[in-house]
């Protein structure tokens, strides 16, 4: 497909070349003991440090379930280690990383710094790192007073980034399905793959994940790899989950809910065939294991499980800065580290939802629209919710969905 040159977003450049689509401090944890006290300085943040830096569009605590009580060392531990070292690193955060740790957990900060042998060692200083259990912190006002003095120091960094005219090259978007119905694989997600080409002609990274709602049309995907090995590494993540899913003592026929058949979704292969038309026609270039990030732009398969929310969190970590989130049956999702610009693909869910859905795939059904129509009506709504020139209806409400880091590996 030819290039398409001249498109541009107002996003914020980062020291390492990346480009966030907001500005926020993300405050990692490295285990869920500690989310209690970060979401209590989270308000005070908000309400107090907040309002003297003007330039930050938010803070983002990076709250999960692991950390300890789970096997570690165990091989499959790679998975939920990466992707909270990963987390950190969005560029919407701006580079700037600072960690609340309890002290006695299992992923102690240093290990999540180093992260796994296929990331990049995060440099931090000591001073960055809050541990609720050091000796010099006596009671909870000192432990708030800690971690509000790390964080204004990364505000006043932070305060400095000023949004610039940057190429829609910059882009990375994550497309997913949630709440699907019959309509998702003829309005909605069609209407995405013709964006998800406009923005891969832009020179823009898309990835499309959920490998229960693509392995019954895996056939339709190999054709479109790049070379061999990327065609490789396609079937493998297909073939380590059918095994992660083996060992559970299920399969993907599990996959569509009640509301997906409600809604005229018989099977998981109808589900997949709908599913991988968000993915449009661009060529695949690259392939990611859970919670990794790409290595170079185009079309990328990032393998992550089918749960809305694990699905989000996976494509978080492997650094989309944006997402489009199709639905039949509707969902009021949203991230607070992203937009999330979610797209009805019927009319009625639009009018019934008018405050919640960001676009109509419905015309499409109706004959009022092609899908080429909304396809670029949608490419310039990411454009401007990317450049802070709109805003997503989740964001205008506050709705933000807890992170789910996946964690395939055992729980002791």
């Amino acid at each position: 497909m030819p290039p398409l040159e001249g498109y541009t977003f107002e996003g914020y450049r980062n020291a390492d070349g990346s480009v966030g689509t907001r500005n926020l401090l993300g405050i990692t944890t490295s285990v869920h003991c500690v989310a209690g006290v970060v979401d209590h300085v989270v308000q005070i943040i908000e309400r107090d440090l907040l309002p003297r830096y003007p330039n930050v569009d938010g803070v983002v605590a990076l709250n999960h379930l692991y950390g300890c009580g789970v096997a570690i060392n165990a091989p499959a531990a790679v998975v939920p280690i990466r992707t909270i070292h990963n987390l950190a690193l969005n560029a919407n955060f701006g580079g700037e990383v600072m960690i609340v740790s309890l002290g006695c957990e299992k992923l102690q900060p240093e290990r999540l710094l180093t992260g796994t042998p296929d990331v990049q060692a995060i440099s931090l200083d000591d001073h960055d790192i809050v541990r609720l259990q050091d000796e010099k912190l006596v009671g909870f006002g000192a432990m708030v007073n800690e971690i509000l003095q790390v964080a204004e120091r990364h505000l006043q960094r932070l305060n400095q980034r000023q949004r610039e005219t940057c190429s829609a090259a910059e882009l990375i978007v994550g497309m997913q399905c949630g709440g699907s119905d019959a309509f998702s694989g003829v309005t909605a997600n069609p209407a995405v793959g013709f964006a998800s080409d406009l923005l891969v002609r832009c020179g823009a990274t898309v990835m499309f994940s959920e490998v229960t709602e693509v392995r019954d049309a895996i056939h339709l995907l190999t054709p479109r790899v790049i070379n061999q090995e990327v065609g490789k590494r396609l079937l493998e993540e297909m073939a380590w989950y059918d095994n992660y899913l083996d060992q559970g003592q299920t399969d993907r026929s599990a996959n569509p809910s009640p509301g997906n058949k409600k809604g005229g979704l018989a099977n998981v292969v109808e589900k997949a065939l709908g599913s991988i038309a968000k993915s449009g026609r661009s060529a695949i270039v690259e392939v990611l294991s859970p919670g990794q990030r790409p290595t170079r732009r185009g079309l990328i398969y990032a393998a992550t499980p089918a749960s809305d929310f694990v699905c989000g969190t996976q494509q978080l970590a492997s650094g989309i800065t944006l997402q489009v989130f199709t639905t039949g049956r509707g969902t009021p999702y949203g991230l607070a580290a992203i937009p999330v610009i979610k797209m009805a693909t019927r009319n009625a869910l639009a009018e019934r939802w008018h405050d919640l859905m960001d676009i109509n795939a419905g015309t499409i059904a109706t004959g009022e629209e092609s899908i080429e129509q909304v396809g670029w009506r949608l490419f310039e709504l990411i454009l401007d919710i990317a450049s802070g020139r709109k805003q997503t209806w989740s964001d205008r409400w506050g709705i933000r969905n807890q992170l789910a880091v996946f964690n395939p590996a055992p729980v002791t």
